[in-house]
């Protein structure tokens, strides 16, 4: 899954000598909390939602209202942006762009094409758009836990299974995490299953694997075991 198929495209950026009033206007009309900085076209600098709190903070136990409202009317963004951002092609995938997001504990980042031109932004709420998306859970349904030994066929077994009770899968997701050796996780979300042939669903599926829980998000059912 690549970032130019998930960013928030066109970008919102802001000049570097706007104020930080402007700013203030941009994030809330459009309801973000990033702005690129740009200078003659060029990427300069990123502003934040933290960053403008940030730099008014400090005197607005100190000055009156209109005081406070004259400072930021007057300090440019150049003077309180982070320089150098950090930024990411529109060819890489998701997962990176998380492992860059969590590795520098940053909230989003401006997306570059091969020119070096800002074609988008891509933020954690974009992330958890795709997180949505990845795991089925606009379909609502059932998600079965369970750990598989990681061997070939052991997904296709459990889904056959399903199969067979009439459920169609809307993500299958695995991983090595919190498994022991030889073992993996897999987390199995489905609809059109028969709430009456649920506990037999889960019987059958027992016999090839270890549940971990059930979570039926149409009738409100959660099942560890």
């Amino acid at each position: 899954m690549l970032v130019k198929n998930w960013m928030s495209k066109p970008a919102i950026t802001i000049d570097a000598d706007a104020s930080m009033n402007d700013a203030i206007k941009l994030l809330k009309n459009h309801n973000i909390k990033m702005l690129p900085v740009m200078e003659k076209g060029r990427l300069v600098g990123i502003v934040t939602d933290r960053d403008l709190k940030r730099a008014s903070a400090s005197d607005a136990t100190s000055l009156e209202i209109h005081e406070l409202l004259y400072l930021i009317s007057k300090i440019k963004i150049k003077e309180i942006m982070t320089k150098n951002p950090i930024k990411v092609p529109e060819d890489y995938t998701v997962e990176e762009t998380a492992e860059i997001l969590l590795k520098h504990n940053i909230s989003g980042v401006p997306v570059v094409d091969p020119h070096h031109n800002i074609v988008g932004t891509i933020t954690q709420n974009d992330l958890f758009r795709i997180l949505i998306s990845l795991t089925g859970a606009e379909k609502r349904g059932i998600q079965f836990g369970m750990e598989l030994e990681d061997r070939p066929g052991s997904i296709k077994e459990v889904a056959d299974v399903i199969r067979e009770y009439g459920g169609r899968m809307a993500s299958i997701l695995t991983s090595y995490n919190m498994a022991p050796e030889g073992f993996r996780r897999v987390y199995i979300r489905m609809y059109g299953i028969d709430r009456f042939k649920l506990n037999r669903l889960k019987d059958a599926l027992k016999e090839k694997a270890r549940l971990l829980y059930l979570v039926d998000r149409r009738e409100v059912q959660r099942e560890t075991f």
